[in-house]
């Protein structure tokens, strides 16, 4: 368990937090004029290991030894120039710090943290981090990497649950949700749409599917895992030769196929550790996606549960309709697919970098 300290003056600035993975979704922006809850559960906080954040180089000024320290494998539009490590918590679990009135700047609804950190701590006055709360993006608090300090607590740390325990647990994600709007008289202040984390863990999953592609097709199982992937594996893809059979594999799932070329696998909530099949498997490309959402496709419900209140009396069971679904096609979402690609060596292939270098083609075709 750790507390995070400002470097200048020793003063505490968060609750005492256990450290998880960070989410696939943590740096996506979702929409627009959207609003979108907190990153971080409350009581954790996780570490971004690459520099995120102001200020930002364009690629054309960014020397190609740095590129290549930095195992990115094609063009992006900027890099961050940022000190690597920012340390992401719920707003929550900040304590003894106050905004910087001069750098409280956003994009249109909120603080989007583009002017640097807009946090002080209250004791010194030191910047020691970025809170963020615009439109369509996660809402969280970003510790400043180089201004704070993180010593243990005197409490033990606890020890991250097993495979086992996880499946126990049942901590799903589901596939589309309400998303809330901007209050109108004239229409809902909601929608109901495809999961912000799915779009991202999907785009990060499709940046490995094709990276172990090999430029040749790809299957995944029937169900749920066809409707997000298998319209863009189509598209992106090159047809007329033999397929690879990508499966899902993990847990509780049966060993896969020896002949299965690729397996979806769930990556560890606490730890982000990638479940590793065994036997014939062992061969096989394997594809992380997060707990929740692979609990979803390798376990799947009839349909989703929707919020009621009150409880039921003994010996009824509850008849909930299905939630309602979204009206348009699943879409990765492209940020966190260019953003994984680009740092995979498969990238450096042509047919893969000119998908990373005209991802605005495949957008208006409504695949991401």
């Amino acid at each position: 368990m750790f507390v995070f300290a400002c470097v200048g003056c020793g003063a505490e600035l968060t609750s005492t937090l256990s450290q998880v993975a960070l989410p696939a979704h943590a740096h996506q922006k979702f929409g627009n004029g959207l609003q979108l809850p907190v990153l971080m559960e409350s009581g954790t906080f996780a570490v971004e290991p690459e520099p995120w954040g102001p200020p930002w180089r364009r690629w054309e000024a960014i020397h190609p030894d740095e590129v290549v320290a930095r195992s990115i494998y094609a063009p992006v539009h900027a890099l961050s120039d940022g000190a690597p490590g920012s340390i992401a918590i719920a707003p929550g679990d900040a304590r003894g710090t106050r905004l910087i009135p001069e750098r409280a700047g956003g994009y249109c609804c909120g603080l989007d943290g583009a002017d640097g950190p807009n946090m002080a701590c209250e004791a010194c006055g030191l910047p020691v981090a970025s809170r963020i709360d615009d439109c369509s993006l996660w809402q969280a608090v970003w510790l400043a990497p180089n201004a704070v300090r993180s010593p243990r607590v005197n409490a033990a740390t606890p020890v991250p649950l097993s495979w086992a325990a996880l499946l126990e647990e049942e901590k799903r994600t589901p596939p589309f949700e309400p998303i809330a709007t901007w209050r109108s008289r004239l229409r809902p202040n909601h929608f109901w749409s495809w999961s912000p984390q799915w779009e991202a863990a999907v785009g990060r999953a499709l940046a490995h599917l094709l990276a172990a592609s090999e430029g040749r097709p790809v299957t995944v199982p029937d169900g749920l895992s066809k409707e997000v992937f298998q319209r863009a594996l189509d598209v992106l893809l090159p047809t007329g030769l033999p397929a690879q059979r990508a499966v899902l594999a993990g847990p509780g799932q049966p060993t896969p196929d020896a002949d299965a070329d690729i397996v979806l696998v769930p990556s560890h909530p606490q730890t982000g550790e990638t479940w590793t099949p065994t036997g014939s498997a062992t061969t096989a490309y394997p594809v992380p996606l997060p707990f929740g959402v692979w609990l979803w496709l390798a376990f799947p419900r009839p349909h989703l549960p929707v919020p009621a209140s009150g409880g039921m009396p003994d010996g009824v069971l509850r008849d909930d309709p299905p939630a309602p679904r979204p009206r348009y096609l699943f879409r990765a979402d492209p940020g966190v697919f260019q953003d994984t690609l680009v740092r995979l060596p498969a990238v450096r292939s042509p047919w893969l970098r000119e998908i990373s270098g005209n991802l605005s083609r495949y957008m208006r075709a409504g695949i991401f």
